[in-house]
């Protein structure tokens, strides 16, 4: 297979978002790393409250993808973009966007776990000090409800002033989801959150996905295929920097509408 022998996105159905509110809309949203052409025309739509999973071989542009939602890939150099993503109906590529505000508003959750070198409850509330706010009661508030959120509040809630360090590995990821979620964003996107993780850790972290999407839309790159069957409602497929097919996860992995897409899933790919 090559780029041009694969479906493109205009030929493609709109994406599945049964229920939902379209919160991202990718339209023909192309990127390059210098002359390395990363990302090949993408559309698709990311609906409200929904985990939607980003598939695909390794070197596909899945993370490239997660990492444009929120412009994360300004920081590489010799970045260019063609089309749009919007985040509820704005160009977060406009002229003029505040970028530190679009990422408080669809937060970053990486593949290793990367608390800072400090208190558990210094480590939630980073992001409202930053922000400026002292105020006591609301930084309390704000670390107990994220770390509920993020199902650790039990584990920590009488030790919250040791390091977070002291935290096993499935802690400290969940810890970093409390960080993310304490400035109460929008959107959750998660780049392989399980991949550094035991099978016991890694099945708190998707039941934690789950019960997420009930306040937050979650974008999440998997290697996993089991796992994307798992936790998502909608699963994206890439290839060669392209889309080939997005869907209902049960759909796509039932009934494919593309021979690549059928062909990843079997483990037929070459």
């Amino acid at each position: 297979m090559t780029p041009d022998t694969l479906p493109r996105a205009s030929d493609l159905p709109p994406p599945a978002t049964p229920g939902a509110e379209t919160i991202i809309d990718v339209d023909h949203f192309s990127l390059w790393y210098g002359t390395s052409h990363a990302l090949k025309d993408v559309s698709m739509r990311i609906g409200s409250r929904q985990v939607t999973a980003l598939i695909g071989p390794s070197g596909c542009g899945k993370s490239t993808l997660l990492r444009s939602l929120n412009r994360l890939n300004d920081l590489v150099e010799g970045i260019r973009t063609e089309g749009e993503v919007r985040l509820r109906g704005k160009s977060v590529y406009a002229r003029g966007t505040d970028v530190i505000a679009l990422r408080k508003r669809m937060s970053m959750v990486f593949q290793k776990q990367n608390p800072f070198p400090k208190s558990i409850y210094e480590n939630v509330v980073f992001g409202l000090r930053v922000d400026g706010e002292k105020r006591r009661a609301v930084l309390d508030e704000a670390v107990e409800r994220s770390l509920r959120a993020a199902a650790l509040w039990d584990e920590v809630k009488d030790r919250l002033h040791q390091s977070a360090l002291e935290l096993s590995g499935g802690q400290q990821q969940r810890l970093c989801i409390a960080r993310a979620i304490a400035t109460k964003p929008e959107v959750l996107l998660m780049d392989e959150p399980c991949s550094a993780l035991d099978p016991i850790a890694t099945s708190r972290v998707e039941d934690l996905i789950i019960d997420l999407k009930t306040d937050y839309t979650v974008v999440i790159v998997t290697h996993n295929m089991q796992q994307a069957a798992r936790v998502a409602d909608v699963t994206a497929f890439l290839y060669l920097g392209r889309l080939v097919e997005v869907g209902e996860t049960t759909q796509l992995f039932e009934r494919p509408r593309f021979a690549e897409t059928e062909a990843y899933l079997t483990g037929r790919f070459s």
